[in-house]
């Protein structure tokens, strides 16, 4: 039960619904209640969809291409680490990406579902946490469902978002956005550190 509870939290950093919260308003603005409403549900779901497609084929992509786990582990831990850092020292998530919309009317794949839902960090991350070699597949079903809880969580929160915002304020995002990249930068630590570890054959 607790790795369960540990998986969601690390999973709601590395997805970060609350930090897709000002990308989805500011994508939003020019549609009615209505299509917001739809925007929210379809992003949450094509971003399930293309974290699924990872969790499914990521690692059989990185086999066939003769990356070893060791590398992977590293390299997957480097990735997520600078990805926590534009969290905690950049502009933070929502800046970053709301300056990236240049089309009103496709705003439901980009910027929405990715890259502020289904994320390169959190792209990384489900590859990582479903490992073939690492975990059995009861293991790998149960976080697949999880992501799926989480992506509900998000489906809700920017479902809510005006509320959201109109509660916390701009600021109060920022710095939860930044409390995420924290978490996620330590699960980065560690997971370098485990490649290395087995790489050299520490432990």
């Amino acid at each position: 039960m607790l790795q369960i509870i540990t998986t969601i939290f690390f999973l709601i950093a590395v997805i970060d619904p609350i930090g897709t919260v000002p990308v989805y308003l500011e994508a939003t603005k020019e549609f009615d209640n209505t299509h917001k409403k739809k925007i929210a549900i379809r992003a949450s779901a094509i971003a399930f969809l293309i974290l699924l497609f990872f969790i499914v084929i990521g690692q059989l992509i990185l086999e066939g291409m003769e990356v070893s786990l060791d590398a992977f582990q590293i390299s997957g831990g480097v990735i997520l680490f600078l990805f926590a850092l534009t969290m905690v020292f950049g502009d933070g998530k929502p800046e970053s990406e709301k300056n990236e919309i240049t089309d009103y009317k496709h705003v439901t794949i980009f910027p929405v579902a990715i890259p502020s839902i289904a994320s390169p960090g959190a792209i990384m991350a489900v590859v990582l946490m479903t490992d073939n070699h690492l975990y059995t597949i009861q293991h790998q079903l149960i976080t697949t469902a999880l992501v799926f809880v989480v992506i509900i969580l998000t489906a809700l929160i920017l479902l809510a978002a005006n509320k959201i915002q109109d509660r916390i304020g701009s600021y109060g995002i920022t710095v939860i956005s930044k409390v995420m990249g924290l978490i996620l930068a330590s699960y980065a630590v560690q997971s370098i550190l485990t490649g290395i570890s087995d790489y050299y054959n520490l432990v």
